[in-house]
């Protein structure tokens, strides 16, 4: 595939301004020579301005002249400094303060346990982990293993609120994809929003009720407790 800067416009100066071959040009540019032989027939490209690949450096005016003295030779385009800073910057890898990457174990227990929908893949590009360490906490052969509780990672400070739910709505609509195709059908759906996520486990819930009751107050604590009927005690005044 040719890495030359606008190769649709390359092609049309070409064209216009040398004898070269359609299947130079095509060569040259990454086309198809039926494409370059439409922009000779004004069928394509009719709109877009030429672009001079020797102007722009992406070709010197010696290896034109060896293309159009040999119907044969294939050019060969130059770096151009134009086209290096046009091209997209690879997105550098999610950094973890070091301070953090302790928790990072929690987070990916919670990821397992609350949302089995979301990929290895996806947990490690996320949390800028690897899918050895996710293996390690799902087995639980981390060396850490006994200490590792499931802990939202935005709480953990990991991840955003935001990024964390566009996640699990993705993972969620292709696991229902997924499903769809095998004739699955799910009947308790595993995507909540976020926020409901982080439920307590049944002995947790079962603590928290405990305690609820016993701080909850009752009739008689709050109105008194008496025998009579507010009748009898009306009689007496």
């Amino acid at each position: 595939m040719s890495d030359i800067l606008m190769p649709k416009a390359t092609a049309v100066w070409l064209v216009d301004n040398t004898s070269l071959s359609f299947e130079q040009i095509a060569d040259f540019c990454g086309l198809h020579p039926l494409e370059v032989r439409g922009i000779a027939d004004g069928e394509v490209a009719r709109d877009i301005r030429g672009a001079d690949p020797i102007g722009n450096g992406q070709l010197t005016r010696e290896e034109l002249d060896k293309a159009q003295g040999n119907p044969n030779y294939r050019m060969k385009a130059q770096v151009s400094r134009h086209a290096e800073l046009l091209k997209p910057a690879k997105k550098a890898p999610r950094y973890t303060p070091v301070s953090r990457r302790q928790d990072r174990p929690d987070a990916i227990a919670w990821f397992i346990r609350h949302h089995p929908e979301v990929t290895d893949a996806q947990i490690s590009k996320i949390l800028g982990t690897t899918k050895a360490t996710i293996e390690q906490v799902r087995n639980r052969t981390h060396w850490n293993a006994a200490n590792i509780k499931p802990v939202d990672p935005v709480t953990l400070g990991l991840v955003g609120q935001l990024e964390l739910d566009a996640l699990v709505k993705k993972a969620a609509e292709k696991k229902a994809k997924d499903d769809a195709k095998k004739g699955i059908v799910a009947e308790d759906p595993t995507l909540r929003p976020a926020t409901e996520t982080a439920y307590l486990t049944e002995e947790e819930q079962e603590e928290r009720d405990i305690r609820a009751s016993r701080a909850e107050p009752k009739a008689e604590d709050v109105f008194g407790s008496f025998s009579g009927n507010v009748d009898d005690e009306d009689d007496e005044d």
